[in-house]
């Protein structure tokens, strides 16, 4: 038995639940510096699809793109 799933319907334009515009993809490079909320500061080494490899001092992490703790400086 499949789970119940919510009906997607249209909602009015003036509705209060409207669903919210996805924020811009950021466009990161390498080198580029960054700073994370758990990691902080960064530089960013390898660009990998939808994910950046950023080092943070002796460790290397790799993060999505879309990431909202990620932040271009």
């Amino acid at each position: 038995m499949r789970p119940r799933q919510p009906a997607n319907r249209p909602r009015p334009a003036n509705s209060p639940f409207r669903a919210e515009a996805a924020p811009a993809r950021p466009d990161y490079s390498v080198d580029d510096r960054v700073t994370h909320d758990r990691h902080g500061l960064g530089r960013v080494v390898r660009l990998d699809g939808d994910r950046v490899d950023v080092r943070f001092g002796s460790q290397t992490v790799s993060v999505a793109v879309t990431s909202p703790r990620l932040h271009a400086l």
